[in-house]
């Protein structure tokens, strides 16, 4: 008679790292997807609780994909603890495990899932998306848990940092949440990892502001791109010449790639702003997905760039882009290329 497999349940990488924190442990554990900071997270909180520091010498084992196979990882699984309650088996760089993509042996990791050993805790670090629908998944799901860590969208990056910090126990500024995101980008293991150097060097009753992040971050305080941002949102055509002269000069700290995509996030929004029937503060924050902090800066620049030039600025930005990348046959350097965009959006 076939074994039933249950569908698999949507687990979010925070459910299970609160599972953890309580010390409830599956059996198995596949954590898959592009985003290395939450399967890190998880499997770092495995090895510091699954087993007592005392007992790891003989009942936690880290192996990695390169080096072994299937096989190789099941025959550690099937083991019992030695003198103890359980062990650990973590398998680093899954997505590198000898054979992990032939059927025979998924039908091996599917049969151990569906019948694994109570006293072993296996944990597979899979960095990169892999396919739910594939039966051995759906196995690993009936008796232990299947969780997908994706890439953060940057819409969301300013709500991640603020619950960051809230969780890590200290206050932080909306203008500090917004320039370690401008600056730092989508990669949450660095934000967390700067996060956490700040914390290191601020009293026990001070809060993150933007001080502290030009102070320890090593962000400059004056050229920078949120400095930036805000000499364009006010049309200060001197101070946006300036930091453009400082990222051409400094384009290995400052490549004009990311400066576009932010720039491109923001004009998008402004003509959100154009384009939005409610106008109030709430109204606004909640259709642009910003803190209400920033509000006033978006009707700023609505006042400064009607409508039709928001619209053409957003043309100059894509045409940047495709120039950057040379897709118009050309070569040209990148100071260049963003002077020239200075001059066609505030002029």
């Amino acid at each position: 008679m076939p074994v039933s497999i249950p569908k698999l349940m949507a687990q979010t990488p925070d459910i299970i790292l609160k599972e953890l924190k309580s010390k409830k442990f599956r059996p198995l554990y596949f954590l898959h997807g592009d985003e290395p900071y939450y399967i890190d997270s998880i499997a770092e909180e495995l090895e510091n609780k699954v087993v007592p520091e005392s007992e790891r010498g003989f009942n936690q084992f880290v192996l990695y994909g390169k080096d072994t196979d299937v096989a190789g990882v099941l025959s550690y699984a099937r083991r019992f603890p030695f003198m103890a309650e359980r062990q650990l088996v973590l398998v680093k760089e899954a997505h590198r495990l000898n054979g992990i993509e032939q059927k025979e042996q998924q039908q091996r990791l599917e049969d151990y899932a569906l019948n694994p050993v109570p006293s072993t805790v296996l944990v597979f670090c899979y960095h990169a998306n892999a396919d739910e629908r594939k039966s051995y998944l759906k196995a690993c799901n009936a008796n232990g848990v299947v969780v997908q860590s994706k890439k953060m969208y940057d819409n969301k990056l300013p709500d991640w940092v603020g619950s960051f910090c809230q969780h890590e126990g200290v206050k932080i500024s909306p203008k500090a949440v917004q320039m370690l995101v401008d600056n730092i980008g989508n990669d949450l293991k660095r934000l967390s990892n700067e996060i956490r150097k700040i914390m290191v060097n601020l009293r026990v009753d001070e809060g993150i502001d933007a001080t502290a992040i030009e102070k320890f971050v090593g962000i400059s305080k004056e050229y920078n791109v949120f400095e930036f941002q805000k000499a364009l949102m006010h049309r200060d055509v001197l101070k946006a010449n300036q930091i453009a002269a400082f990222f051409a000069s400094n384009s290995k700290d400052n490549p004009l790639a990311p400066v576009l995509i932010i720039l491109f996030g923001f004009f998008s929004k402004l003509l959100l702003t154009h384009a939005a029937r409610d106008k109030s503060e709430k109204g606004l924050a909640v259709e642009l997905g910003v803190n209400p902090y920033f509000v006033k800066d978006y009707l700023l620049a609505a006042r400064n760039y009607p409508m039709g030039k928001v619209v053409n600025i957003i043309h100059y930005l894509r045409e940047s882009d495709g120039r950057l990348k040379g897709l118009d046959g050309t070569s040209i350097p990148e100071g260049e290329l963003l002077r020239e965009l200075v001059f066609k959006i505030v002029h």
